[in-house]
């Protein structure tokens, strides 16, 4: 006989995480989720009426604007574990999930290889002009069209070689790119590594930003590294918008003083600047680097199994921080 739902474990749901537009039935199923956005109350009275007790929390990553710190962990004193959605861990303080004793678990390696095909995909479209092409058709033109230019001849500096660069590293080399990156430390991998984003620039056409967003990455690419790529270089961004000077960016392009851009994440999300939605040479996608079908079945096998790990007081699938 199945659970009555009064019984169920309570989980608290801050935001609106992608999984829920594909998963809600199966996840309500087994958990008595608390969907603070159903409610018509602010966050923190929604918490004080109905999850003052809970002990788990489901939440999205920082692009959605919640950021989970001490304020909410004030309200939520029996908390023990939070799950978040994403790879990133911006939005939640982990020094205070530490001093508190909350386990964080996170979505890990789970969307490494889409946002790394994603990335690529990005790439070609930015230099073979796919997109500018399809514009082209879709007004009724059909006369000379710019010329592109060729993807594997591109020297690649990832920046941030973790899982995601890593494998957005081994599709461009099999293309015939060079690689190099930057990165906090240096990995045992066989490309060149740089300390600094600048020297990365100025020995590469093609910057793609696999970083994670910290105080010391914030607006990392600026002026200076986007001038030090050149005129012929290439940016691309799956990683987070804050991690580029969105506005240095923008006039970079405006001038010509970089030939390109990749974009699918933004700094003020959902604001996209209005100058880059006129821009031939850029292609803008809505932060879905990671979204497909496999992936959003795969989060939710993951966030169950985190879910059940901590009830049934067992290990995490995939610690950040385990208490």
């Amino acid at each position: 006989m199945r659970e009555a739902k009064s019984e169920l474990p309570e989980v608290i749901v801050v935001g609106l995480p992608t999984i829920f537009k594909f998963y809600d039935e199966e996840l309500s199923k087994k958990y008595r989720m608390l969907k603070s956005w159903e409610s018509s109350l602010p966050l923190e009275n929604y918490i004080c009426k109905h999850a003052q007790s809970v002990k788990a929390m489901i939440c999205s990553p920082s692009h959605l604007g919640i950021q989970i710190s001490s304020s909410l962990f004030r309200l939520l004193p029996s908390l023990r574990l939070i799950v978040t959605t994403s790879t990133g861990l911006d939005h939640i303080d982990l020094v205070e999930c530490r001093r508190r004793g909350i386990s964080v678990a996170s979505a890990a390696t789970l969307f490494s290889e889409d946002v790394a095909d994603f990335a690529v995909g990005l790439l070609i479209d930015v230099v073979r002009r796919i997109s500018a092409a399809h514009r082209f058709v879709n007004n009724g033109l059909w006369g000379q069209f710019p010329l592109g230019s060729k993807v594997g001849s591109r020297k690649i500096g990832i920046v941030g070689l973790g899982s995601i660069g890593l494998k957005v590293a081994q599709r461009l080399e099999a293309f015939g790119c060079t690689i190099s990156y930057q990165s906090r430390n240096k990995k045992p991998v066989p490309y060149p590594f740089y300390h600094d984003v600048y020297e990365l620039a100025t020995n590469c056409d093609v910057l793609v930003i696999c970083c994670a967003l910290t105080d010391q990455t914030h607006h990392l690419i600026n002026k200076e590294v986007l001038l030090t790529l050149g005129k012929k270089g290439v940016i691309i961004n799956i990683a987070r918008g804050a991690i580029i000077n969105e506005m240095e960016l923008v006039q970079c392009l405006e001038e010509g003083e970089i030939a390109g851009a990749g974009l699918d994440v933004f700094e003020n999300e959902p604001n996209v600047p209005k100058e880059l939605l006129s821009l031939d040479n850029v292609v803008l996608t809505r932060h879905i680097a990671f979204l497909t079908e496999d992936s959003m079945r795969a989060m939710y096998e993951l966030v169950c199994g985190n879910l059940e790990a901590f009830f049934f007081n067992r290990p995490l699938l995939s610690p950040v921080l385990d208490d």
